[in-house]
């Protein structure tokens, strides 16, 4: 935003406080007032000093004396609030003789949360279960849901692997378990199963459960080796009907920039590797302030919610625009939700979810090197003398003499490339009341998503477009699944002590996908993106269409007891049955077993109640499966089809995937134990948990050799290790008219690959060049880098020095034998920490979040700092050598060896970063009451305020590879952005 903008902005924001001032002043001087006052008591009737009066939705206040007493000044008729450390706040109206009584508070205790197909008391929980809840972010402008996780509950990174607008995030629950099936949690919501939750908006959300341990994912069996997060949707509550408007916007762009080579430079530097240029041209083009602009956001939320005795609704909807700060990258979302649950008879209610969504997303792309089209790369990679446009040839984008395949930035980035996803997911459920305690849920769900990918390139514009006169790709992908759920639910308390509950249940779910793919070349002569469609072109390249699908039968049962709240065990099993695998291997089993003692209620313990309030032990143990890298019909052997050709061969069938009939289930194994901790009067809470996961059977993808001429088999073929040690501590500092309450949670996990089967050891993550930085082998975590290990650069030739780690006089490329692991992407531990302040009418929140120990592996320093080709560098190669005897960091030019994949590129990846720092003011009761509200907020947030790292990439949360294996990569990753945003919520 432009700062004349801005003006303009601060200058209407000045002008509208001004005339509110004006408007509700007077009604502060002329209102009649009284003198209010009385006692204030605790249960016991023993009079509470220092107990803070408030005249509600004023600074106005005073305390209570040694016996409890106060007197007030208020205006006739007006509210009296009534705080104190350890009780529950109360609202009184005012009265000249008033007798308060206050109530000790609970703050967390009775915290009903959402667990597997139920709910239960916090206080009662005996596995490994965080919550998060709207309250967390009702004042923060949240994009995604998996955002609102982030750094919110231990055990659970959240990494936004990508800037670009409505890129998903990559959620880990503990450490990755699996390699090639996915490491994704479940997610649940208002009971309907699915792995992606992008449609949902974060304005609809009550809760989140997310469910860490075995024992308490196990009751969903085969889904949830990842671990497994429950999303309950907002719902209305008795009362009148209630309208909440949520609005806001704000701006983003770039909070770092990496400096490359001005013309002079580029000169001198090609002049020294020996490539030819045209030096006499004097133009310079700063591809970075030419691709980079400003990004903008804007979110729009309306709520229509209430109800009665025997019905209540909330029905949504919301619209989201992000627009990237690089062309044309954007994201738009559109949601609608509806919630009814209504109560029939006595014995019988109904509840329904409906939700839609529509998203579009125009990309921009990025985790690329220059020659494969990555707009990141190319604007740090370009020769900063060429152009935007060729002078010579109106139309067309500049092209690059020196690789014609190597567009600038902004000819990437005009590439037509939209997805449009369409989804609705839909849940009918039923409660019948059989007998006291006893319930029958049946529910049947939908869950559908229709997408569309178009990919277009411009026939003249580019150089890639012109050399087949136009390409243009299109997919359509249709997703259906279904599932039908009967669960039995009985809670009954014995005698007033014995609490007892169960479960049981049986759950079925088909699946299916649908996929067309056509690419076409050379179109019609005019043909623009506005008219660019396929059968618009002459030519089809290739074209594909299939159909899939699997089917999932499940039975499940859980016992849950405690005796006095005091003494608890728990023990659940899931029988799930998948089409996937040959029918001898159909089955998999998953039980789980927990107890637990709140020893806070011993005798022994008494001594210590003054500083401890609670304090409870959990022990648990359970088998969950992971079934999602397994294809449909991966068990049977598979063949490909071909089409006639022009030389008329075919149609033609061959062999292609190997079979393996003996395929089954991943299975992990994890033990917990888990100590909650409450002191002086539950102000202070903590809750520590130690885990040991295993997983056996991993699913892999075995090499082998391409002289076969077939394709490679699944394999249970591994084993994987996780261990760790997590906490959370919150604390409520002061109460009051200055409200201070403070969460810090980190996490501790070791991962390690234990064993691998027929492939002893392969490589992955590619950048580039067919280069492979990331070893997977026994032995070592997943993100292990693995290559040369750099020892300076020799003074006297310039050339860098590799150790000879055999040793046997030889190294670099010449010895392969001497590379070695160079790097862990993989953090010692991950933190968040959340302090929020308030006073009087004003909220302070700052968020900050990061990591420690891990490692980057920056690819995009090796195509700045390789000079060995005509890519543009970065101005770190000034000091590059140049005479013998030189000290310095930096080789010379024009030497490949140089750049091999060493420790040279593997960077520190720790960073603590000031995630959100949010300032919202709530107007009191005579401003919201004449205006006709109940509630007004406005607030101002900023997004990566500044982040401490010695990082020398844009950003280092990142992960170009986005899988299990390929951790910390940095290969021309899109940056995450500096953001500031502005709303409003205001309810009627």
């Amino acid at each position: 935003m432009k700062k004349d903008k801005l003006n303009v902005l601060f200058g209407k924001t000045k002008q509208i406080m001004i005339i509110l001032l004006v408007c509700f002043l007077p009604l502060e001087l002329f209102a009649q007032r009284i003198t209010a006052g009385g006692q204030v008591l605790d249960s016991e009737n023993e009079p509470l000093p220092g107990v803070n009066v408030f005249e509600k939705g004023t600074t106005n206040g005073t305390s209570t004396d040694i016996d409890g007493n106060f007197t007030i000044n208020v205006a006739s008729g007006s509210t009296l609030v009534f705080s104190f450390l350890g009780f529950n706040t109360q609202e009184v109206t005012s009265a000249s003789n008033l007798r308060v009584t206050m109530e000790e508070e609970d703050i967390q205790l009775d915290e009903v949360v959402v667990i597997g197909y139920g709910t239960q008391r916090k206080a009662d929980i005996t596995t490994a279960v965080s919550t998060v809840n709207a309250k967390d972010w009702s004042d923060r402008p949240i994009i995604s849901a998996e955002q609102a996780l982030q750094g919110k509950a231990a055990g659970v990174q959240v990494i936004q692997p990508s800037g670009k607008p409505g890129a998903d995030l990559s959620v880990r629950i503990r450490g990755a378990t699996s390699i090639n099936a996915g490491n994704d949690p479940l997610y649940v919501v208002d009971g309907i199963p699915t792995n992606s939750i992008s449609n949902l908006s974060p304005n609809d959300i009550q809760s989140m459960s997310i469910l860490k341990d075995a024992s308490s994912a196990a009751i969903y069996g085969a889904r949830a080796a990842n671990g497994v997060v429950l999303i309950t949707t907002k719902k209305g509550v008795k009362g009148k009907p209630q309208i909440a408007v949520a609005v806001f916007g704000g701006f983003s762009n770039v909070s770092k920039k990496i400096k490359t080579l001005n013309t002079q430079e580029y000169f001198d530097l090609m002049s020294e590797i020996g490539i030819s240029v045209d030096n006499t041209i004097d133009h310079y083009t700063d591809w970075a302030k030419k691709t980079y602009g400003t990004g903008t956001q804007q979110n729009y939320q309306l709520s229509v919610s209430g109800g009665s005795d025997n019905i209540d609704y909330y029905i949504s909807t919301g619209y989201q625009k992000e627009k990237g700060i690089v062309s044309p990258a954007d994201y738009d979302r559109f949601s609608f939700r509806s919630n009814i649950n209504a109560k029939v008879k006595e014995w019988f209610s109904i509840n329904s979810n409906v939700s839609f969504y529509r998203g579009t997303k125009m990309n921009a792309p990025d985790n690329e090197g220059v020659e494969n089209g990555g707009v990141i790369m190319g604007v740090l990679n370009t020769p900063p003398y060429l152009e935007i446009w060729d002078k010579n040839n109106p139309g067309q984008y500049a092209g690059n003499p020196h690789n014609a395949g190597w567009e600038n930035p902004i000819a990437q980035a005009s590439n037509h490339d939209l997805d449009k996803e369409y989804r609705f997911m839909g849940n009918l459920g039923l409660d019948f009341k059989i007998v006291e305690g006893l319930h029958f849920k049946p529910s049947f769900s939908a869950d559908y998503t229709s997408k569309n990918w178009e990919f277009f390139v411009d026939p003249i514009k580019t150089s890639y477009g012109r050399s087949a006169n136009g390409r243009g790709q299109h997919a359509h992908d249709t997703w259906l699944t279904w599932t039908s759920e009967n669960i039995l639910n009985y809670a009954k308390v014995f005698s007033k002590v014995h609490n007892f509950s169960a479960t049981a249940g049986a759950t079925f779910m088909q699946h299916r996908h649908e996929n067309a793919w056509m690419s076409a070349e050379d179109f019609v002569k005019g043909t623009t993106f506005k008219t660019m469609t396929l059968n618009m072109a002459n030519k089809i390249v290739d074209i594909n269409n299939y159909k899939e699908g699997y089917s999932l039968v499940s039975f499940l049962a859980r016992v849950q007891y405690d005796f006095k709240s005091r003494y608890y065990i728990s023990a659940a099993i899931r029988a799930d049955g998948s089409s996937k695998l040959h029918p001898d291997h159909r089955w998999g089993y998953f039980p789980s077993a927990s107890v637990g003692w709140r020893f806070s209620d011993e005798d022994f313990f008494e001594p210590l109640k003054p500083v401890f309030y609670d304090a409870k032990l959990r022990l648990s143990w359970g088998q969950n499966g992971n079934q999602n890298g397994i294809g449909n019909y991966d068990y049977l052997n598979k063949y490909n089809t071909g089409r006639e050709d022009a030389s008329g061969n075919g149609p033609s069938i061959t062999p292609g995937k190997y079979g393996n009939r003996d395929l089954k289930w991943e299975t992990t194994t994890q033990y917990n134990a888990g100590l909650d901790l409450s002191f002086f009067n539950n102000r202070l809470v903590a809750e520590f948990d130690l885990y040991y996961k295993k997983t056996k059977d991993l699913l892999l993808e075995i090499n082998l050799p391409e002289h076969i001429g077939r394709e490679f088999p699944m394999r249970n073929d591994g084993e994987m290790l996780n261990k760790g040690i997590e906490y959370n501590i919150t604390g409520y500092i002061f109460t009051g008219e200055f409200k201070w309450d403070a969460s810090l949670n980190m996490s501790f996990n070791k991962n390690e690959v234990k064993k691998l089967g027929l492939t002893k050891q392969y490589r992955d993550g590619n950048i580039g060049n067919n280069q492979n930085v990331i070893l997977v082998r026994a032995g070592l975590p997943l993100g292990a880098f693995f290559g040369h290990v750099a020892d300076g650069v020799d003074p006297e030739t310039g050339d860098m020095m590799y150790k000879d780690i055999n040793p046997n006089g030889r190294t670099g490329t010449d010895d392969p034998a001497d590379r070695v692991v160079i790097g862990d992407a993989q953090p010692d531990f991950i933190f968040g920490f959340t302090n929020n302040f308030s006073w009087k009418n004003f909220t302070l929140t700052a968020f900050f979040q990061g990591t420690y120990g891990n490692d980057i592996y920056n690819a995009t320093k090796m195509f700045t700092e390789g000079m060995i080709d005509s890519k543009n560098q970065s101005t770190k190669v000034l000091d590059r050598w140049r005479i013998p005897g030189q000290l310095t960091d930096m080789p010379r030019s024009g030497n490949s060896e140089n750049s091999i994949i060493s420790s040279r590129f593997v960077e520190d990846g720790s960073y603590f970063r000031l995630k959100t720092l949010t300032l919202a003011y709530n107007f009191g009761e005579r401003v919201t009451s004449k205006l006709g509200a109940n509630a007004i907020s406005i607030y101002a947030t900023a997004n990566n305020l500044f982040t401490l790292t010695n990082y020398s990439g844009y950003d280092p949360e990142l992960n170009a590879g986005g899988g299990a294996a390929v951790l910390g990569l940095d290969v021309g990753t899109y940056p995450q952005t500096r953001t500031f945003i502005f709303g409003i919520n205001l309810t009627f």
